[in-house]
């Protein structure tokens, strides 16, 4: 991480913290999920920062960025990446976004064509309107505010059993992020949720879908219709992954990011 920079801007009137590898390279911005924050990219950046300038964003109510007390819904967190965009002087970056932050991406996607090299979507939160009213009605809010007040450590540990098989580094990034995520910041789970087959069907960018072959939000049926409605859409699933998989198969993940932007930066 030697070279890399922390900044806060004003993005969409808030104030926007991230993480940026930096260089006079082609822009790279990670979009990250619920309850997670600009951070959690690390490993990920680490294998894209020789060739990309990689910026990771905390979205409101993550990490070091502003939590306003409204404004969490998919629309509002895509102005802030604009304006963030903007505000770094980004020229046409690609845009890779996981769960919140894929529907996030294709959002912004959808109405920027011409801002954006291209776009990578992570198992994006596409969810069927039945399942968004299960999840709004579920008691994630209320998980979370059980686990803000118990010790980082019980957590930690908890993770760190759940997910064997990710590194050390990871789960403490996961957990460090879980307290720092407002309770603000489950709004954004309110239905509905934007029109994912439209969003699909608008994007006019070369775009990369990843999925992965267990649990995730996307299946594997689902990601193949997908890929039907727009000819500009690649699916690419990897093995042994589910809804996590940025940090489930990390170096294969990281190949298969790398090998979409080269061959959208040529």
């Amino acid at each position: 991480m030697a070279g890399w920079t922390t900044g806060i801007c004003e993005a969409n009137g808030i104030d926007i913290h991230y993480l940026r590898t930096g260089g006079n390279k082609p822009p790279v911005v990670l979009l990250h999920g619920l309850m997670l924050n600009g951070a959690c990219w690390t490993p990920l950046a680490r294998s894209l920062e020789e060739d990309y300038d990689v910026v990771m964003p905390d979205a409101r109510g993550h990490g070091n960025s502003g939590a306003p007390d409204h404004g969490y819904r998919y629309d509002d967190l895509a102005a802030d990446v604009v304006s963030l965009i903007d505000a770094l002087g980004l020229a046409t970056p690609v845009l890779l976004g996981h769960s919140m932050g894929g529907m996030t991406a294709a959002v912004i996607a959808s109405r920027n064509p011409k801002r954006l090299r291209g776009l990578v979507l992570a198992d994006p939160t596409f969810l069927t309107p039945q399942r968004q009213r299960e999840v709004h009605e579920s008691d994630i809010a209320e998980q979370h505010r059980r686990i803000l007040n118990r010790p980082r450590e019980d957590l930690l540990a908890e993770m760190q059993g759940r997910h064997s098989r990710r590194s050390r580094e990871v789960i403490e990034r996961f957990s460090q992020a879980r307290f720092q995520t407002s309770l603000r910041a489950f709004e954004v789970l309110t239905p509905p949720n934007p029109d994912y087959m439209q969003l699909i069907k608008s994007l006019e960018v070369p775009s990369l879908l990843v999925v992965g072959d267990v649990g995730s939000v996307v299946s594997p049926e689902m990601a193949s219709e997908l890929a039907g409605l727009n000819q500009r859409m690649e699916v690419v699933q990897i093995e042994k992954a589910g809804h996590g998989v940025p940090y489930d198969q990390p170096e294969r993940f990281s190949a298969v990011v790398q090998t979409f932007l080269r061959s959208v930066s040529t």
